[in-house]
């Protein structure tokens, strides 16, 4: 059974950090694609951060500089470590891993961010 579960959301203070971790099962995890998702309260879900197989990233670029997104294919698992958070950061993360005829969601998890 194909499943990802997250963790490492919560309540920090603006300027703060947190590190999102997603750890899949059941696929194979080092030929995957990984990509973390925000959605705020009110607006729609968008693309934050993705590596490739091959470890090439890409930020959005309110997260340059601040995020940075990691994998561990030993441990099927890809993080999300974030900096200097701010007020817009907050929302629910979700992971999306996709590789050969697999495209998988985690349920999300909430980050917020107090000023």
């Amino acid at each position: 059974q194909v499943q990802l579960v997250e963790s490492g959301g919560g309540l920090v203070q603006a300027g703060g950090s947190l590190r999102l971790s997603c750890t899949a099962s059941g696929i194979g995890f080092s030929f995957a694609f990984g990509d973390w998702n925000r959605q705020a309260p009110g607006n729609q879900r968008e693309l934050v951060a993705r590596i490739t197989n091959g470890g090439s990233t890409y930020y959005v670029e309110s997260a340059k500089g601040r995020f940075t997104i990691s994998r561990d294919n030993a441990r099927n698992t890809l993080y999300l470590q974030m900096s200097s958070l701010k007020s817009e950061d907050k929302g629910v993360y979700y992971c999306n891993i996709r590789t050969l005829g697999v495209d998988i969601w985690g349920k999300g998890t909430l980050v917020t961010v107090s000023s």
